[in-house]
């Protein structure tokens, strides 16, 4: 079978890796794959260099009709099995192309909760009928975007992101070599986060909470934070005013998160929404206690193996930390969990049925 991924851009976010680890499963189960992207960087890719990756160059609406003939002449050339488009960009201008191009099948999938205000929603309702499938990425985000009238009442399909365990597996001596890379106190109390510098994720929330934390309790701690973007100056900034720049160190973009997440007393999600947030199941993965606020997806992901807290409170997402790190055991019951739901052999196999569906 031969199938083309389109995603919106090949950075360092959650929705990039999951399209690479879903090529690379999809190679490995003997077809063939390209990924074509609109534009940026490419800071995320697969594991196989067979897997072509092919830029579109989408900058701006003035490059649309450029990168609209470009891509259709790749699917004429190529012309997949089926056309398996990611995040809104991309799903809606494929849908676009199909118009004037063929498509055996086109597939698009969301990968959020809220993609975007009321022209991105309407763009997707007015091209519905354009794709033969349309899925998002937990049942909470299937169910907002029927509620906001994205999509029709049933016209969109649950399909977990999966999540490769082979690279995402604990690490006993992780916890070492963090502490002796920034020379750490070996009784310090560490806490993650990861991912982008951008309103979504809501760092704020996480720094205020840290805050509070740090009047509230008498125990020992650091926040790590892997990830960079656009908000660092102002996150930058809030740190200094809070008073914390001795409890958090911001690491930058980094290569080794499994090794962070093996080696934290706590990881923390702080965003505000999200679609299925597959860096929560990579922590789980790796045996870390969990304090997510209660945004798309979670729920499914967590289960009972964690605490969830409202959104925007940072006193109770401080008081679920706090919680956590009096819990020194590794978290055996959540690592299998999520092997059990999002083994990414599982899900690729779901997809490739879906892929074969006539």
């Amino acid at each position: 079978m031969k199938i083309l991924y389109i995603i919106t851009g090949l950075g360092q976010g959650g929705a990039e890796r999951v399209v690479c680890d879903l090529a690379d499963a999809m190679f490995k189960k003997g077809n063939e794959v390209k990924i074509a992207y609109l534009t940026g960087d490419v800071l995320t890719r697969p594991n196989y260099n067979q897997i072509e990756l092919i830029q579109i160059s989408l900058t701006g609406a003035y490059s649309l009709p450029r990168a609209y003939l470009k891509l259709s002449k790749i699917i004429r050339d190529y012309r997949p099995d089926v056309v398996h488009a990611h995040m809104v960009h991309a799903n809606i201008l494929s849908r676009l192309i199909r118009t004037t191009t063929p498509m055996t099948k086109l597939i698009c999938t969301a990968h959020n909760s809220n993609e975007g205000g009321y022209i991105r929603k309407l763009a997707y309702r007015i091209t519905h009928n354009l794709a033969d499938l349309t899925t998002n990425v937990s049942k909470t985000a299937v169910s907002s975007f029927e509620i906001d009238r994205a999509i029709p009442k049933g016209g969109m399909k649950c399909v977990y992101n999966g999540v490769d365990f082979n690279s995402f597996i604990y690490h006993s001596s992780a916890r070492e070599e963090v502490i002796k890379e920034l020379t750490l106190k070996t009784d310090r109390k560490i806490i993650l986060a990861v991912g982008r510098f951008n309103e979504q994720k809501n760092y704020p929330n996480l720094l205020e909470a840290v805050s509070y934390l740090k009047k509230q309790t008498t125990e020992d701690f650091l926040l790590l934070i892997a990830g960079d973007g656009e908000l660092r100056t102002e996150i930058e900034a809030l740190i200094v005013e809070l008073d914390i720049s001795d409890e958090v160190i911001l690491l930058g973009r980094r290569n080794d998160v499994p090794t962070l997440m093996s080696a934290c007393d706590v990881f923390v999600l702080s965003s505000d929404y999200e679609g299925l947030p597959t860096v929560l199941i990579e922590a789980l993965a790796c045996q870390a206690q969990v304090v997510s606020t209660d945004v798309s997806g979670v729920r499914e992901i967590v289960g009972t193996c964690g605490k969830i807290v409202p959104t925007k409170n940072p006193i109770s997402l401080a008081e679920a930390i706090k919680d956590r790190l009096q819990n020194s055991n590794k978290n055996v019951s959540g690592q299998q969990y999520v092997k059990n739901k999002f083994d990414l052999d599982l899900i690729s196999d779901k997809w490739l049925k879906i892929y074969n569906e006539k």
